[in-house]
């Protein structure tokens, strides 16, 4: 009890990153966002113009699998932004009537994993460049949670189960194909889900593909224990804070 005690008192709870110049990466900076879907959507370019004239950073998606369908992630580092900008917006006249689908709502953070050599640019740009990359209007939204055991199982074999997981990824995203967010949820969904992933890319097909891929990877093949639901959609508006995250990312 006196060592959880000491623990507790001597927690860090900063982002950590790889050593850079010979000390270790620490940052209380990340990125929260926020996913939201919509139906019985009368007025689209009504909700467009409200979006961008609410300051907000935010992308509005078209639902591929609803013709009235909409879908919004939001972006901010402080997450009251949800609860008081966003929540004007949602109030304003062009999004009355609006059908809410909970069955989408996500919402997490980004987090680091102790080994990214730019820990400010992971957990603040890099998600920035790949949801207002003008070039990559397809995106695919899902949530997932691991089963517990692969929490049990030993530092190295977690290791190499998400090394195979993340070389499907790279290997995408070194072809220009596709590239991902990948957030924390933890304690933030009504599920108990831990994580909110969102697939951004050029075309649809290798965001379908990609997902096919990775069902034969042992961490989703044994350690998933649900995924999704997946909200499929392209991009309508993409409203940036800044111009500078409007360019074209290879990652």
């Amino acid at each position: 009890m006196e060592n959880l005690r000491e623990r507790v008192k001597n927690l860090d709870l900063r982002e950590t990153g790889a050593p850079k110049d010979g000390v270790l990466q620490k940052s209380d900076k990340r990125l929260f966002m926020q996913f939201l879907a919509f139906g019985k959507v009368r007025e689209s370019a009504a909700i467009e113009q409200a979006l961008r004239q609410s300051g907000l950073e935010a992308v509005l998606y078209d639902d591929v699998n609803d013709p009235q369908g909409l879908g919004i992630v939001l972006l901010a580092e402080d997450p009251a932004v949800f609860v008081t900008e966003a929540r004007r917006f949602f109030q304003l006249p062009a999004l009355a009537g609006l059908e809410p689908k909970p069955e989408f709502t996500m919402l997490g953070r980004t987090y680091g994993l102790g080994r990214e050599p730019d820990l400010e640019d992971w957990l603040l740009r890099k998600p920035r460049r790949n949801v207002f990359n003008a070039a990559w209007p397809w995106a695919i939204w899902y949530p997932l949670r691991r089963k517990p055991e692969f929490e049990t199982l030993p530092h190295a074999d977690q290791g190499r189960i998400l090394a195979e997981h993340g070389a499907i990824g790279r290997s995408y995203g070194e072809a220009g194909y596709a590239s991902d967010v990948r957030l924390a949820c933890h304690g933030l969904d009504k599920n108990d889900n831990e994580f909110v992933i969102g697939l951004t890319g050029p075309d649809l097909f290798p965001l379908s593909r990609i997902v096919q891929d990775m069902r034969k990877t042992e961490q989703t093949s044994k350690y998933i224990q649900s995924l999704g639901p997946f909200f499929v959609g392209k991009v309508r508006l993409q409203n940036p804070s800044s111009t500078e995250h409007r360019a074209p990312s290879a990652e």
